[in-house]
C-alpha cells in the first residue's frame, strides 16, 4: 500500500468528486433500508459519506494508513486499518461495498478474500465488485492489478457455490480526463435463506 500512503494526497484529489451514484444505487436496490454495509478498501472516504446519506450503518477499513487518516476525518466513522486478509467478522453484513479495491488483491489470494468477505455478509446479502476490464495481472505504477472480463470473473466465483452472480455490467471510467478504459462491476447475492 505504498503507492497510495506516498501519493495520498493526489489519489484523494482524483478521486473524492467523482460521482458513483449510477452505480451505488443499482448496489442499494439490494439492501434493506438502514442495513449495515462495509466499505472494504474504502479510500478517500467518499463512498462512507453517500451511504450514510443515504441512511446505512456504515462499517469501513482500508490498507493504507494515509487512506485511513483521511477517510475518518472525512466521513466521521472510525475507518479501520487493515487489508483484506485481516477480516474476519462472521454474517454482520447486508451488504459489501469493493469499488476499486479487490482489484489489488494477487490472483492466487482471491479465492481466500472472496471466502472472507461472504463470510462477513447475512445470509441474503450481497457484495459489490469491480474491477479494470482485461484479463490477468499486471503492475502499473508500482501497483498491482488483477484485471477480469465477465468470463474470468465468473470462473473466478465458482468455488463458492453458494454465491449467485445477480449482475455484471461493464461501465466506463468516470474520473475526469480518463475516456478510455472499462471498469467490469458485478454485484453477487450469497443465496442462502
Amino acid at each position: 500500500m505504498s503507492f497510495y500512503n506516498d501519493n495520498a494526497e493526489t489519489y484523494i484529489e482524483d478521486t473524492l468528486s467523482v460521482d458513483m451514484s449510477a452505480v451505488m444505487d443499482r448496489f442499494v436496490a439490494h439492501l434493506p433500508d438502514g442495513g449495515r454495509v462495509m466499505d472494504a478498501g474504502c479510500g478517500s472516504g467518499r463512498d462512507i459519506r453517500s451511504f450514510l446519506g443515504k441512511g446505512f450503518d456504515v462499517s469501513a477499513f482500508d490498507a493504507s494508513m494515509e487512506m485511513v487518516k483521511h477517510a475518518s476525518k472525512f466521513s466521521g466513522v472510525e475507518v479501520r486499518h487493515a487489508a483484506f486478509s485481516d477480516l474476519t467478522d462472521e454474517e454482520e453484513y447486508d451488504g459489501i461495498w469493493c469499488c476499486a479495491s479487490l482489484l489489488h488483491v494477487r490472483e492466487a489470494d482471491f479465492a481466500d478474500v472472496i471466502a472472507r468477505l461472504r463470510r462477513a455478509l447475512k445470509p441474503g446479502g450481497v457484495i459489490y465488485l469491480s474491477f479494470k476490464h482485461g484479463t490477468g495481472e499486471r503492475v502499473s505504477k508500482g501497483r498491482y492489478f488483477l484485471d477480469h472480463t465477465e468470463e474470468s470473473l465468473a470462473t473466478a466465483l465458482r468455488f463458492l457455490p453458494d454465491l449467485e452472480v445477480v449482475s455484471m455490467w461493464k461501465t466506463g471510467d468516470v474520473r475526469p480526463n480518463r475516456e478510455t478504459g472499462f471498469w467490469l462491476n458485478a454485484i453477487v447475492r450469497w443465496g442462502r435463506d
